[in-house]
């Protein structure tokens, strides 16, 4: 069987990007990005749920997160998700 691994997230920046360079002169940078949920419950109550995600970004569009994304900003994200303990 196939397998396909691509998630779309939407969501606003918690902290400024950090920029760092490894080694072989590759950029990575790093932000959370808190995305928000709202949902009904049975009785009608209205809540309100925020998951945070650490997203990690390489090479040019790394350096152009750092650049142009700040704390607040809006950011839609496409990539695939990697678990990790």
């Amino acid at each position: 069987m196939a397998s396909f691994n691509r998630v779309f997230l939407m969501g606003n920046l918690t902290r400024d990007p950090e920029l760092k360079y490894i080694p072989s002169g590759s950029a990575v940078a790093t932000f959370s990005l808190a995305i928000n949920r709202v949902y009904r419950l049975q009785t009608g109550e209205k809540k309100e749920e925020t998951t945070f995600l650490r997203i990690v970004v390489w090479g040019k569009m790394g350096e152009n997160c750092a650049q142009y994304l700040k704390k607040g900003s809006a950011a839609f994200v496409e990539g695939r998700v990697v678990a990790r303990n």
